[in-house]
């Protein structure tokens, strides 16, 4: 167990300098590397997408036409939803907002993850046997966290204000969401990891499945306040 957190702690540490210097490049970089992370979004979920057809179909009419339909949703989701969206809370806002807005998926995360673990208590749902009612509420009280540091870096975007705060709160709930439907269609396909790109933490799908819902999600929520 010491080993494994070893290994989760080195490879989010290194997530981390890569986050911060793609956010803060040129725009090239920031699409291009959203392009990538798209296309390995897309590859991860065809792992997922090829055990819920069922390998026995694999050179069959049947299959190729359940695997075409799959296949299309996440693609279109990732290229023209996804990542229009980011690209524009990017241009729009800045690189500092959109830092704000992963954080607050980071540290719900990390928030579900400590209050599950100390507290443990009921299960939230059978989709995920290992999320708890105390780890939904750790992830609502962690994400205002990240308002909390953000408004000293930029108080006049992110001052702490209900706006804000219904940000942050409305943003965990659609990472708490995804994050359950992505767990939701692995245990269908009755996989553990997306992948195995990540040491210690899986495919990349594994760690962006509240990301790629919270960031359509907040861009249509910006358009809207």
């Amino acid at each position: 167990m010491t080993k494994n957190f070893t290994r989760r702690l080195i490879t989010s540490i290194f997530l981390l300098i890569i986050l911060f210097i793609v956010i803060y490049s040129h725009q090239f970089i920031f699409g291009l590397s959203l392009l990538i992370l798209g296309f390995i979004v897309c590859i991860e979920f065809n792992n997922i997408s090829r055990k819920l057809v069922g390998d026995l179909y694999l050179s069959s009419a049947k299959f190729n036409i359940k695997f075409f339909i799959l296949m299309w949703p996440p693609f279109i989701y990732m290229f023209f939803i996804f990542g229009f969206s980011t690209f524009e809370i990017y241009k729009l806002q800045g690189p500092t907002f959109l830092l704000f807005i992963i954080s607050i998926c980071f540290l719900s995360d990390i928030g579900g993850y400590v209050f599950g673990k100390i507290i443990g208590g009921k299960k939230l749902t059978k989709i995920s046997p290992n999320k708890t009612i105390s780890g939904s509420i750790g992830s609502f009280i962690f994400s205002i966290f990240s308002l909390i540091i953000f408004s000293n870096v930029d108080n006049l975007k992110l001052n702490f204000n209900f706006d804000n705060l219904f940000l942050c709160l409305s943003i965990s709930l659609i990472c708490q969401l995804g994050d359950l439907f992505i767990s939701f269609l692995k245990r269908k396909a009755k996989i553990k990891d997306t992948g195995k790109i990540l040491p210690g933490h899986g495919g990349i799908l594994d760690r962006v499945d509240g990301i790629i819902f919270a960031l359509p999600f907040s861009y249509i929520l910006l358009r809207l306040i």
